[in-house]
């Protein structure tokens, strides 16, 4: 079974970056796709992108131009590059796996192991 854990997470102001990492170990880490969801107080989680085995990405429409997903399998990590980043960025990011072709859907469903998820918060 796949384990994750975030980390990158903190306090940044409005227009600022950060960048996530979500690192996997007990399984064959390439072998998956990976998905970043978020959740911000009293709202749903929503999908934020995902990343395929072939580093295909895919992003929700309020991550588009702004935000990046990128791997790097030989570390068994994935990246969130965010940038100029808005009070509505708010929330606990999480990563997670899923070896299922509608890995693009943003179908929490379809992901199967998740991490403990790393707060991010932006305010002046």
């Amino acid at each position: 079974q796949m384990q994750l854990a975030e980390s990158g997470g903190g306090l940044v102001q409005p227009g600022d970056s950060l960048r996530l990492a979500c690192v996997g170990s007990g399984g064959t880490f390439r072998n998956y796709h990976v998905g970043w969801f978020r959740q911000a107080p009293g709202k749903a989680r929503e999908f934020v992108g995902a990343i395929n085995r072939s580093q295909g990405t895919y992003y929700g429409d309020f991550a588009k131009g702004r935000f990046t997903i990128s791997r790097d399998n030989a570390k068994s990590t994935v990246f969130l590059q965010m940038n100029n980043l808005s009070p509505e960025d708010t929330g606990v990011y999480s990563c997670a796996t899923t070896t299922n072709v509608a890995w693009a859907r943003g179908e929490q469903y379809y992901y199967g192991a998740w991490g403990q998820g790393t707060q991010v918060t932006v305010s002046s």
